[in-house]
């Protein structure tokens, strides 16, 4: 079986920055969060075991999806998937990838709404449970809590997904640094959720994802990567008996 680092090695389509460097939210403590996708050459699924569907690492911070199981997360608007196509931090990216990124737009919908509000209320659980305990919540998830709603409600005010906050960085950064009261952040949470709530019975996002316009994406990959295996024999080769 391939190792698995060896399938994000040899084959990424695409790989990006994630995080708060892709956000405009990096301090000088910030880490840098690699995401990527690569796809598993088709051969690989004709056995048993079956080439895995996430890779973590090799390097630190670095996560990858295999392509389907990627275009998968994106079509029912995973937050987290969704966001990777749409960075401005873009580390690799062949042809294939070229095209994933061109689809993005498929993959958006109204679904969007309840994924991203469902993610915001489990986190903001989370953070109610830090100020039960602590009597503050975890300022830095606070900020990115913030952020990941208004960048929904932008969504579906406008049917565009912008990861970059743009002129909120002050305001968000305040947050992250505990100078803002955790009264004012639920207010402001609240307010984001309310006006995301409003923006989605008027948005210009189609009710669900494009899952033939992907689906047609994902066959033509498989189908050129085993036509690419059956030009070299050695790829096809069957594990030799002991």
């Amino acid at each position: 079986m391939t190792p698995p680092e060896a399938l994000v090695r040899d084959h990424t389509v695409y790989s990006c920055v994630m995080g708060s460097r892709a956000f405009g939210l990096a301090t000088e403590q910030s880490d840098t969060d690699i995401r990527g996708v690569f796809l598993a050459p088709t051969p690989l699924f004709w056995r048993f075991e079956k080439p895995p569907t996430h890779v973590d690492g090799p390097a630190d911070e670095q996560f990858s999806w295999e392509l389907e199981r990627f275009c998968a997360l994106a079509l029912r608007a995973n937050p987290n998937v969704l966001e990777c196509l749409h960075s401005p931090l873009v580390g690799h990216i062949d042809d294939t990838g070229r095209e994933l990124v061109a689809l993005r737009d498929a993959f958006l919908s109204r679904q969007a709404h309840q994924t991203f509000v469902r993610y915001a209320t489990s986190q903001r659980g989370r953070l109610e449970a830090d100020v039960r305990q602590y009597g503050e919540p975890r300022w830095k998830h606070a900020m990115h809590l913030l952020r990941l709603l208004g960048s929904c409600r932008d969504l579906l005010r406008t049917g565009a997904l912008v990861i970059d906050v743009g002129a909120q960085r002050e305001s968000l950064l305040a947050v992250r640094r505990g100078e803002v009261a955790w009264a004012e952040v639920e207010r402001r949470m609240n307010r984001l959720a309310d006006e995301a709530d409003a923006a989605v019975g008027r948005s210009p996002l189609p009710p669900a994802p494009d899952r033939a316009r992907v689906e047609d994406f994902l066959i033509r990959a498989r189908r050129a990567s085993a036509l690419l295996a059956g030009a070299d024999d050695s790829n096809l080769a069957a594990p030799q008996r002991s």
